[in-house]
């Protein structure tokens, strides 16, 4: 009997579907493509970025109302989302810790329902402080989502299906980020900004339930009690690999770009010449099912053609999007958000599974110093980014997105080259 097929025989028969597959260190009960229990996985992926992209960025539509109801500059008003992202940043790390204790499924499931829950109490705040305070609550609770998903998925999941696998999940943010943003525009426009709050939390529940029910427990990780030790050395050893540090570095400059551009266009196009409404402004949006489909493409192509090499047409593609915006005629202004969104969820779906592919051993602790970064990006940049808006408009919102863009380029040739003399 081949040595194999003799391991084989000592593991439990895998469920619903669930194959065996080869890893470098021996042999695991992956989740390959093509299974039920691969397929299911997926989808429960996919709900959660849904809920996690929907439940935190549903506020930017609703930032010129905030700044019109509350009072508050735009440069304010962006705190409703900036705290959110701030704290996740921080909770990322927390998150980490305990799942390694108590298992990735369960956090992933509380952390979800915990946040949908918040944003229902957003919508019953009295004043602006108090719906900061309840926004920041959310992003610690959603912390519990992004670097643990990045983990289950590396450790779960078939390398040779990973890339697809973690695009779908990418897809998973994109739909949710759209639906948060469209959903919350159109209900503020024709009820209030706190009914809309009130939809998009119940719509989070739901999905919190679909993710618990789908997503087959781990087979390849086994909870284990650390020491604060444990986790500092497993950081620094990613920090240490300087291609998975540029990595982490990309992270953060290019949710950096995509956020200020999110937060501002809004100021921009319900002024005049444009003057556009809540519902206008909200189905613009839509756009982001342009970044949906990229996701998608963007696992598929990885896996076959380079991951690098689909990163960096990534990073283009987004900066040509950003000078497109420059333009007056708002079809053009649209295509410009089209290349941006389609360009930034190629390059950070490539950008998680590379951090997966090259990180050896704790991968959860890779994912969240990349997830670290890439909130950082959205909490910081988002906020600076309106003070660019308020000294020189469109124009200067540009020049920092463009610049944040171009050292994201800077930095993908660097990780590639240091790659591919390791």
């Amino acid at each position: 009997m081949p040595a194999s097929a003799s391991l084989n025989a000592d593991l439990p028969a895998a469920p619903n579907g669930q194959a065996l597959a080869e890893a470098g260190e021996g042999e695991k009960l992956y989740l390959v493509r093509g299974t039920p229990a691969y397929r299911r996985a997926s989808l429960a992926f996919f709900m959660s970025g849904f809920s996690t992209f929907a439940l935190l960025y549903c506020v930017q539509p609703l930032m010129p109302i905030f700044a019109r109801d509350f009072g508050v500059s735009p440069a304010a008003s962006s705190l409703s989302l900036s705290l959110s992202t701030g704290f996740l940043a921080l909770a990322i790390f927390c998150a980490a810790a305990v799942s390694e204790r108590f298992g990735r499924r369960s956090l992933m499931f509380v952390s979800l329902l915990g946040a949908s829950i918040c944003t229902i109490a957003c919508a019953a705040m009295p004043n602006w402080n108090l719906l900061l305070i309840i926004r920041a609550l959310e992003g610690l609770l959603l912390g519990g989502v992004p670097a643990v998903a990045m983990a289950y998925l590396s450790e779960e999941v078939d390398p040779k299906g990973l890339g697809a696998a973690m695009g779908l999940y990418i897809a998973g943010n994109a739909f949710g980020g759209m639906a948060g943003r469209v959903v919350t525009g159109v209900l503020a426009e024709y009820f209030s900004w706190r009914l809309a709050l009130v939809g998009m939390g119940a719509l989070g529940i739901v999905a919190a339930i679909g993710f618990l029910v789908l997503l087959p427990p781990s087979r390849n990780f086994v909870p284990r009690k650390s020491s604060l030790r444990y986790h500092v050395d497993a950081w620094l050893g990613h920090l240490n690999h300087p291609a998975l540090a540029l990595l982490f570095a990309i992270g953060f400059l290019l949710m950096g770009a995509f956020v200020t551009i999110y937060n501002y266009i809004g100021f921009r196009l319900v002024d005049a010449p444009y003057s556009l409404d809540q519902t206008e402004l909200g189905l613009i949006f839509t756009v982001y099912l342009f970044g949906i489909v990229a996701s998608w493409a963007a696992g598929l192509l990885g896996d076959r053609f380079g991951h690098f090499a689909v990163m960096l047409t990534g990073i283009v593609l987004a900066f040509t999007g950003v000078v497109i915006t420059l333009a007056t005629p708002l079809p053009l202004i649209i295509l410009g958000i089209v290349l941006l969104t389609s360009g930034f969820f190629i390059a950070h779906s490539v950008a998680s599974a590379l951090v997966g592919r090259m990180a050896k051993g704790t991968k959860g602790h890779a994912s969240s110093l990349y997830l670290l970064g890439y909130y950082l990006g959205s909490s910081v940049a988002g906020s600076v980014g309106g003070h660019f808006w308020s000294a020189d408009g469109w124009w200067a919102v540009s020049a920092f997105t463009g610049t944040m863009l171009a050292l994201a380029l800077a930095a993908a040739l660097l990780s590639r080259s240091i790659t591919q003399r390791s």
